[in-house]
């Protein structure tokens, strides 16, 4: 049975769930992904403000923000093209640790450099809450924080490491998570440094 530690109600850790020749090859099909849909930076919707991390999707879906808000669409906001499928070896590593869950719509991918950061928000853009959400790490670890379903609860942090996999499922789907930061270099996985984060997504009810 896969190894898994509950980080908080309806949130599972699974430590080192991707052995090193497994992040290898999620990482291959990450660089073709960012081949077809390149990464771009995002903009908060009121203000303007960019993000500190670069994104890209792939799926049926891609979530954007921009001054026209937060939103799912199928296109790539910058070169107009459709996003690229979701692939194979990632698609798995859903039905592995969800199988009881419809196909995800959308593979969010965030690239965090040295000193990139996201603050605590909830994914609630999607229609359907009750699936959970499947996060994958590949490179430099995080400190990821996790609260509750209002944004002054209390929160907890713990690294998410290079091959780790969570769910954020149940009690914890709506809860406020975010990045903290980045412990640059600690990881050779990735020549030019930093973080890339997988977050698959079911958008429409199923």
């Amino acid at each position: 049975m896969t190894n898994r530690i509950e980080a908080a109600p309806g949130a599972w850790l699974y430590p080192a769930l991707l052995s090193p020749p497994r992040q290898q090859s999620v990482l291959a099909s990450l660089r073709e992904i960012i081949a077809e849909a390149p990464l771009f930076v995002p903009t908060m919707p009121r203000t303007g403000a960019p993000f500190s991390v670069r994104m890209t999707n792939c799926g049926p879906l891609g979530w954007v923000s921009d001054s026209a808000g937060y939103r799912y669409q199928a296109s790539h906001p910058v070169t107009g093209r459709r996003w690229p499928p979701i692939p194979e070896i990632v698609a798995a590593l859903w039905a592995e640790l969800l199988p009881e869950a419809p196909a995800p719509e959308a593979c969010l991918v965030n690239y965090y450099a040295a000193g990139a950061k996201m603050g605590l928000h909830q994914d609630r853009d999607e229609r359907e809450p009750d699936v959970p959400v499947l996060s994958l790490s590949l490179g430099d670890p995080a400190r990821f924080r996790l609260g509750g379903l209002k944004r002054n609860d209390p929160t907890r942090a713990f690294p998410l490491r290079s091959g780790d996999a969570l769910t954020l499922g149940g009690a914890s789907r709506l809860a406020f998570h975010g990045v903290d930061r980045i412990e640059a270099g600690a990881s050779t996985l990735l020549p030019e440094g930093g973080r890339f984060n997988l977050t698959l997504r079911r958008v429409n009810p199923g």
